[in-house]
């Protein structure tokens, strides 16, 4: 697989993620999206989610994925789309979207936070470059914190009505519901 098409999330970061979405993720749908080899949504099945979506364009990655989903017996709790993930995003919703595109694709994240803007999940979190600058809202998404290690940074989102506001940089995050 071409070294800028699957990155796979740092073992520290994905350890942050889930030790901050714990709250929310007993009993959880988790969209993985840009999904790679699997690794974050298969995490999350173990963390509690009742269901995992993977979405993922790229064959190779995709047959990575479904053979360690076979491999750890859990295929009735996942469903893998293969396909341009902006087009799945809402034919899949979930509790939690976990968006995390090629890094030299800056404009599908601009177009998947567009899309989930428009009908918002309780939350969606971003893996990004840290230099990359994400805007503070997405249609109805507003950025509620921003998690930063090293190079990389988790933004996350929660649908809002209320305008734009500033995040707050490693602040808590409410339980869902």
């Amino acid at each position: 697989m071409p070294g800028d098409e699957v990155r796979p999330t740092p073992d520290r970061l994905r350890e942050s993620l889930f030790n901050i979405l714990s709250p929310r993720m007993e009993g959880c749908v988790f969209v993985d999206a840009y999904a790679g080899t699997g690794a974050v949504g298969i995490e999350a099945i173990s963390r509690g989610a009742s269901k995992a979506i993977f979405l993922e364009r790229h064959r190779a990655a995709v047959e990575v994925m479904e053979e360690n989903i076979r491999s750890l017996g859990i295929v009735r709790r996942c469903k893998v789309v293969r396909g341009p993930v902006n087009l799945y995003l809402r034919a899949n919703p979930g509790d939690i979207v976990f968006l995390d595109p090629p890094y030299p694709q800056e404009a599908e994240y601009e177009l998947s936070l567009q899309v989930l803007g428009e009908v918002p999940p309780p939350l969606v979190v971003v893996q990004h470059a840290s230099r990359m600058v994400l805007q503070e809202t997405y249609g109805r998404l507003r950025r509620i914190r921003v998690v930063k290690q090293g190079d990389n940074s988790l933004s996350f989102y929660e649908p809002s009505e209320a305008g734009p506001s500033a995040p707050d940089v490693d602040s808590s995050i409410p339980p869902a519901r």
